[in-house]
């Protein structure tokens, strides 16, 4: 029988895995540079957000859970500003994101 704290860390573990793999699904769907991005970021953020989460519930109070938490920490800082510099770059060089054009009365 499971205990509860291996019930959230293997939940943690498996929604992290599912949100890598549907953000790897967005970056192959998605049709322009900005949406694809979008589903990187803020998936890759989150996803390993999850997991890091579910491995400090395994790894239990320790040095092994201060240095995830370091982790976490750094992730959280840095994917989240490497995503806005990278879109910001893409503008300033000249990429412009696709916008559908929707006339009154249609439908998009």
């Amino acid at each position: 029988m499971l205990e509860q704290g291996n019930i959230v860390s293997h939940i943690c573990l498996l929604v992290g895995a599912f949100l890598i793999l549907s953000g790897g699904l967005g970056i192959l769907r998605f049709p322009d540079f900005f949406t694809r991005m979008h589903a990187a970021g803020i998936t890759e953020t989150l996803a390993a957000t999850l997991i890091i989460v579910g491995l400090m519930i395994i790894a239990g109070w320790g040095i092994v859970q201060l240095k995830l938490f370091f982790i976490l920490l750094f992730v959280m800082i840095t994917s989240p500003t490497a995503s806005h510099a990278l879109a910001k770059s893409a503008l300033h060089g000249g990429l412009q994101p696709k916008v559908k054009n929707v006339v009154d009365g249609d439908s998009p």
